[in-house]
């Protein structure tokens, strides 16, 4: 197997090298994209998708299958960490405490009684992080506008500079500042291991349920157009709203695997301790 799989990459190595040649030049003006393709998404998108932010429009329809598996790829990606990190709990031994007056810590063995629902005590990890009340505050105060702004990424991206994949990625931030301000104890209970997982599949759910609503109406997969009667508009925009409704697909699958796999990376796959 080792020298079969040896010389498919030779092989495969070799024609790459081979027919690089065959490529134009980068930025080449007289290449078949730029001849041909760009060209036309400059001159007609707004007529199209009445979209302004041609990036967009070419990502979320023209070439709209393609991001549509782009998008289960990263679910894909939280799948294959969970099966290959996610280790099954285990009772613990010992657990750390603080006692937040004071700031001393206490160490409770096994079996013994541990003040899980104190406002004195508070919870810590193992391995002791000094508790920091500025870089505490200042991430709640500014977790907020964070969210903010990465909800206008996702409303705006067909207008402006932004979209899904860069809004969601601002959301998944947002969340994993808040764990590595706080702990992932208490992130886990706001946003579980299960409801990331389900909202990573029902983002690309709402991106192929787009394209599979259009095909119901009589037009091809992902033909925004045919939504026009549902949305109440005319079909140009219909594409334009159809395009905002995939990129807020886009951006859960994508912000809820940054946390599933954040959450597995950052404790080894126990979930119970880490950054």
């Amino acid at each position: 197997m080792k020298l079969i799989g040896k010389l498919t990459i030779f092989l495969c190595g070799t024609l790459l090298i081979v027919f690089a040649n065959k490529f134009p030049d980068f930025g080449d003006p007289h290449s078949p994209a730029a001849t041909h393709l760009s060209p036309y998404f400059i001159e007609h998108t707004m007529a199209d998708t009445s979209v302004p932010n041609i990036v967009t429009s070419v990502l979320a329809d023209y070439r709209g299958y393609d991001t549509m598996f782009e998008t289960t790829v990263i679910l894909a990606a939280g799948l294959a960490c969970f099966f290959l990190l996610r280790l099954p709990e285990e009772e613990e031994k010992e657990i750390y405490f603080r006692h937040v007056p004071t700031g001393v810590t206490i160490r409770i063995e096994e079996c013994g009684a541990a003040p899980e629902d104190s406002e004195v005590f508070q919870r810590i990890d193992s391995q002791w992080v000094p508790c920091d009340i500025i870089i505490r505050s200042t991430s709640r105060l500014l977790i907020p506008f964070i969210q903010i702004f990465a909800l206008y990424v996702v409303a705006h991206g067909h207008h402006s500079p932004g979209g899904g994949f860069q809004g969601g990625v601002v959301l998944g931030a947002a969340v994993i500042l808040f764990a590595i301000s706080h702990n992932l104890r208490t992130t886990v209970a706001k946003i579980g291991e299960k409801s990331a997982a389900i909202m990573s599949a029902a983002g690309v759910f709402i991106y192929a349920g787009t394209g599979a609503l259009c095909l119901v109406l009589g037009e091809s997969f992902l033909n925004y157009g045919a939504l026009a009667p549902i949305l109440g508009t005319d079909r140009v925009m219909a594409r334009s709203h159809g395009i905002l409704i995939v990129e807020i697909g886009v951006a859960l699958a994508v912000m809820s695997v940054m946390i599933w796999i954040y959450y597995n990376l950052s404790s080894a796959g126990k979930q119970d301790e880490g950054l």
